[in-house]
């Protein structure tokens, strides 16, 4: 059959805007670290599984970036925290809910004018923290974040840029135990880098994440949150809600995906791609199939006794 000239430019168009023409493309991002970017490949990985196209936008930036790209429609989908989310609401602040069930109804609702909502979260979380190493807690008598406030004078920290701003991170600290968080020095490295600077005694302090498998690599001490600070940091799809009138089956496909995330399999999942440089993508699709932990192994993970 002959094609008009209109319908030859139509269906050109179409090839690189597959969102404009047909089925949309559902864009999953993530943000700018190793384990958002492993969720986000999970995510990926399910709605390919389902069905659903995916144009794949990994490392958008940080928190806020990430937010505003999906607001903005620039995603459809990333890999979210439960308390990340909470303190981007305007006007919360600490003591948190410490129920997640709480948490995911009050961002949903918050949610909703941003045409966003929040689907099932999953057991897994990623908590903050302060770390020290064993000598270091012992040599100052620092075992929980309230003697690291008192502390803290004497102190050295290292911590990622956004902890400096974030209403979680040193503002939040020191207005929650009224202006003790004044540490000797403070200064900003990349994620990652803070274990280096605490084994070779340039820092004192570091922010950690509590699903990264070099604290148990390097003997770390995170701090008790003995006062119960931070909010839980359960990880949850963030999602358009006009991406899923458009693809219904997303609900479906993340909310099985979260269901797979259980704390020891994040903690896992993140020693694969960090201690066997397993790419994200293929951990993605062998972790949704099953048998994965049979499947990926490095004497590297033997040796960080990593189960």
């Amino acid at each position: 059959m002959a094609l008009t000239r209109s319908q030859a430019l139509a269906l050109i168009g179409c090839v690189p805007l597959l969102a404009r023409c047909g089925r949309s493309a559902i864009g999953v991002g993530s943000k700018n670290f190793s384990e958002n970017v492993i969720l986000a490949e999970i995510y990926a990985s399910a709605l390919e599984n389902a069905g659903i196209p995916v144009d794949r936008r990994m490392i958008v930036g940080d928190s806020q970036a990430t937010l505003s790209a999906i607001r903005r429609g620039v995603i459809q989908i990333y890999p979210e925290y439960l308390g990340t989310g909470l303190v981007q609401i305007p006007g919360t602040r600490p003591p948190y809910p410490k129920k997640p069930g709480r948490i995911l109804d009050k961002l949903r609702s918050t949610y909703e004018p941003w045409n966003l909502t929040w689907l099932n979260a999953a057991h897994a979380s990623n908590s903050q923290g302060l770390a020290m190493t064993q000598a270091t807690a012992s040599k100052f008598g620092v075992h929980t974040i309230s003697q690291c406030a008192r502390a803290a004078r004497r102190l050295r920290l290292v911590a990622p840029d956004d902890f400096f701003r974030r209403k979680d991170g040193l503002p939040g600290l020191e207005k929650f135990y009224n202006g003790k968080f004044q540490f000797k020095t403070q200064r900003s490295l990349e994620i990652g880098q803070q274990y280096d600077a605490l084994a070779n005694g340039e820092a004192d302090v570091a922010v950690v994440f509590t699903s990264d498998p070099e604290l148990r690599r390097d003997r770390i001490l995170v701090l008790d949150d003995d006062r119960g600070f931070w909010p839980p940091y359960n990880v949850a799809p963030v999602v358009r809600i006009d991406a899923l009138r458009a693809q219904p089956g997303i609900i479906k496909a993340l909310n099985a995906a979260s269901a797979k995330l259980t704390p020891t399999a994040l903690f896992r999942l993140n020693a694969l791609v960090g201690f066997c440089k397993i790419d994200p993508a293929l951990l993605a699709r062998g972790f949704l199939s099953g048998g994965w932990l049979r499947e990926f192994d490095c004497p590297e993970l033997q040796r960080a006794r990593v189960g």
